[in-house]
Order: structure tokens, then sequence, then C-alpha cells
């Protein structure tokens, strides 16, 4: 009986730890198996878009290849490792970090052209874009943290980051523009250097909100990679021309993304990650990307505008 209590303890003490493991085993497949196909299906959509904006023009390339993609998988990485609280604060933040995509796209529209005379255009706008960026990001999420902090609830923050980003997409699309299609096809390397750019950054939003850092992961979460590599692939393949075109229905069709993610924050854990994404998907496109697409389409075409 004696040698019998000596031992219990052991094995209970040998059950705990071998329980800790398994849970902690269980805990990185989950994130590994998260991170990879949030990853892999963002570089997939990465690569289609700039394909899409090639054969149908900035207009239907723009507003339809922006419609809720790589947020999806990111969305659903982020409730599966970081449960319901790191969803929420990071899907709040979503609306704010497609503002700053907003800005970062209106650079490209508003730059170009007066670098025309310039040496190394690209570069420049490149460069001048990412450090807009950059500032603007480091800013909202500055002023996300002080919200937060004061008791703003984050599906305010959420809407608030939306009406402003609807606020600046209207303006940039008041003026109709010409949206070209591209003449000459994007080269696979371009392509590829595309998926893995927007593949990285979603693997990094995913990890990050597993690491408790819900605020950041949500910025990362919208890093413009799909933006950006859009841009210089166009802009290499086809002149300032398409990209220019592109931006301002590219910046229209991602409120979309902001109207996914604050669905989100209530379905994906009502509904789980299978039917949730799927009723957040269909809320955005139908409520916002086709009457988006929609409108801007008629308005070109009753005034003589290429799409």
């Amino acid at each position: 009986m004696g040698r019998r209590k000596s031992i219990a303890p052991n094995k209970s003490l040998e059950s705990i730890s071998l329980n800790k493991s398994t849970l902690t085993l269980g805990r990185d497949l989950i994130l590994g198996q998260s991170v990879l196909i949030s990853a892999f299906f963002a570089g997939l959509v990465a690569t289609l878009v700039t394909v899409a904006i090639e054969k149908w023009g900035g207009l239907t390339g723009g507003i339809l290849g922006t419609i809720p993609s790589t947020i999806v998988p990111a969305a659903a990485g982020m409730y599966l490792v970081g449960g319901e609280i790191a969803l929420i604060k990071s899907m709040a933040i979503i609306p704010l970090g497609m503002l700053v995509n907003g800005i970062f796209l209106t650079v490209w529209i508003i730059l170009p052209p007066h670098l025309s005379q310039r040496a190394n255009p690209l570069l420049i706008t490149t460069i001048s874009a990412l450090i807009i960026w950059t500032l603007s990001a480091i800013i909202m999420l500055r002023v996300a943290d002080i919200a937060l902090d004061n008791d703003l609830s984050p599906g305010t923050l959420g809407l608030i980051g939306l009406l402003l980003l609807l606020f600046l997409s209207v303006i940039v699309n008041w003026r109709a523009t010409e949206t070209p299609k591209g003449k000459h096809p994007v080269s696979l390397i371009v392509l590829i250097c595309r998926g893995l750019a927007a593949a990285i950054a979603i693997a990094i939003a995913v990890w990050l909100s597993s690491q408790g850092q819900p605020l950041v992961a949500g910025i990362a979460a919208v890093f413009p990679a799909i933006f950006l590599t859009s841009m210089v692939a166009l802009w290499m393949a086809q002149g300032p021309t398409v990209p220019r075109g592109a931006a301002g229905p590219m910046m229209l069709g991602g409120v979309s993304v902001a109207v996914y993610a604050i669905v989100s924050i209530w379905a994906l854990p009502q509904y789980g990650v299978l039917f949730g994404s799927a009723i957040a998907w269909i809320i955005a496109v139908i409520g916002w990307s086709i009457p988006a697409y929609v409108i801007l389409s008629k308005r070109n075409t009753s005034i003589g505008l290429k799409a």
C-alpha cells in the first residue's frame, strides 16, 4: 500500500506533463495548418487579380478582383489559433487597415503624372507609397490602441474605419477615369513573386495573432501585398496608365474586405468557421462588390469611357 501511494503522485505528474505536451503539440499543428492554408490561398488569389485586370480592364478586374479573398483564410486562421477575442480585435482593425491601403493606392493615382520627366518613376512611386503606408499604419495602430483603451468597442471602431474608407473611396472614384485593359501579358516570374509576397504577408498575420498581437496581426493581414504587386507588375508590363486606372476601382472594391471583416466578428463565432465564412463572404459580395461594379460600369458606359 505504501509503495502504491509513493508511485501514484509520480504517475499523476507524468500524466499532467503528457497532457500538456499533447495540448501544445495539437495547438502547434493547428497553427501550422492555419498558417500554411492561409498563405497558400492568399498566394493563389493574389496571382489572379493581376490577370483579371490585364484581361478585363481596371474596372472589372479592380473591383471583382478585390472581393474578399485573402481575408477569408486569415480570419479563419486567427479564430482557430487565437479564439474569439483575437478574431474580434484583429477584424475590428481591418477597416482602418483598408483605409491605409486606400491612402497607399491614392499615391499611385496622384504621384506618377508628376514623375513623367524623372528617372525611375516606378521606383520613386513604389518607395513613396510604402513609406506613406508605413506611417499611416503606425498612426492607425496608435489611434486604435487609444480608442480601445478608452472603452470604445471593437465593433464601433470597425464601423468608424468603414465609414472613413467609404468616404475616401467615393472621393477618389467621383471623377470617371479611363480603366483600360492591358496589352502585354504579365510574366510568369512576376506572377509567382506576387503570389509569394501575399502568402508571406498573410502567414505572418496569422502567426502574429497566435502570439497575442491581434491589432498588429490585423494590420499585417491587410499589408498591401496584392495592391503593391498589382501596381508594380502592371506598370512593368503595361506602363503607368493601366495601374493608375485600376487603383480607384481596387480601392472601392476593397471596401468589401472591410465589410467581410465586420460581419465575420459575428458570423464565425455564431456559425463556425465554414458557414460563418460563407455568410460573411456572401454579404460582402452581394451587399457591396456587385453593386459597386454595376454603378461604376453604368457610369463609365454612359460617358463613353473604356471599362
